[in-house]
């Protein structure tokens, strides 16, 4: 038996504009996604999901791609949560030269399915590396992040970026401009708060209408090149420990990718919420349409205030991981 775990993660700037080369910078947090891979002596694989959760309901189903989804409540995230476990084994199985080797996994995770923390990436990182070594081998942080980035960017048809995967691989920080991903050393301790709204967006839906806002409207695609340029003052930011500058640089975020439609209600009202009770700033922070916002607060305040705010599901407090993938027990 073999246990891995990877981290979620937010991002400080940049989600929406790397789909077009612009840079982003992401951080690891510490809430994880734990895979326990078992080797069988059949060719069979078991997947038993325990965690992934969507307005309560829990996904479970054995067998492969062919098998019935055991849930009574159809969804496209269940769907591709099912992709991304599918896709993670025939990577480790790839890996280990292994194409028919059958497997159990338990998947357990505590991130919030499809709400921007990056669940999928810390599930196929951890299930890529516990599938591997259970089968014999043991991948470079290089190659686990590249192959988890495959199966993202076929479960999400080539919309996905590299800054999920490497993030959950490495920990920390992490900048990522097109293929080029590099860690961000000596990142400041930030004083991260999290508010989720019990939601989700559709990341297909959400990129391919930035997209088509890109393509009709020259403005539009002056937008997602504004973002690059918060991102790469971010970046200075980060690098001279000024995180009064930082979080007023995640405002303009939010500002700049509510003008791209993708933002919402209760995202707006957390971030509002946040500000109000003197957060140093707060963002959405992923693909948006619903799921979580980041707020900079060294205070108790920004927290409370999100717990009392409408629409608002949880609220809590995120530190950052700099440990990526690991071994577990």
């Amino acid at each position: 038996m073999t246990v891995s775990s990877a981290p979620g993660k937010l991002y400080l700037f940049g989600e929406h504009a790397v789909v077009y080369g612009e840079p982003a910078v992401g951080c690891a947090i510490d809430r994880r996604a734990r895979v326990t891979a078992h080797r069988r002596d059949d060719d069979r694989l078991q997947v038993e999901a325990r965690d992934l959760t969507l307005d309560g309901f829990t996904v479970e189903y054995s067998g492969g791609a062919n098998d019935q989804l055991d849930v009574n409540v159809p969804t496209p995230l269940v769907e591709a949560a099912m992709g991304y476990v599918d896709g993670a084994v025939e990577q480790a199985r790839e890996a280990a030269a292994a194409p028919d080797a059958g497997l159990d996994l338990i998947v357990e995770s505590e991130i919030p399915l499809g709400a921007g923390l990056s669940s999928s990436a810390a599930v196929i990182v951890a299930t890529i590396d516990a599938a591997a070594r259970e089968l014999g081998v043991e991948l470079s942080s290089e190659e686990l992040a590249d192959r988890a980035y495959r199966v993202e960017h076929d479960v999400q048809d080539g919309q996905a970026s590299r800054t999920d995967t490497f993030c959950s691989t490495v920990g920390g920080a992490v900048r990522v401009e097109g293929d080029d991903c590099e860690r961000i050393e000596d990142i400041p301790d930030l004083p991260l708060v999290v508010g989720y709204d019990g939601g989700a967006g559709d990341t297909g839906d959400l990129v391919a209408g930035v997209r088509a806002l890109r393509e009709e409207y020259d403005f539009a695609a002056d937008t997602v090149g504004a973002i690059g340029d918060v991102v790469r003052q971010g970046e200075r930011a980060l690098a001279e420990d000024d995180v009064e500058e930082v979080g007023r640089l995640m405002d303009f975020n939010h500002g700049l990718l509510s003008a791209l439609g993708v933002s919402s209600r209760s995202l707006d009202a957390m971030v509002w919420a946040a500000r109000d009770a003197d957060a140093l700033g707060a963002k959405l922070t992923g693909a948006g349409g619903g799921g979580c916002i980041v707020a900079l607060d060294e205070t108790a305040g920004a927290q409370t205030a999100l717990r009392y705010t409408p629409g608002c599901e949880d609220a809590f407090r995120a530190e950052l991981d700099r440990e990526g993938v690991r071994a577990e027990g």
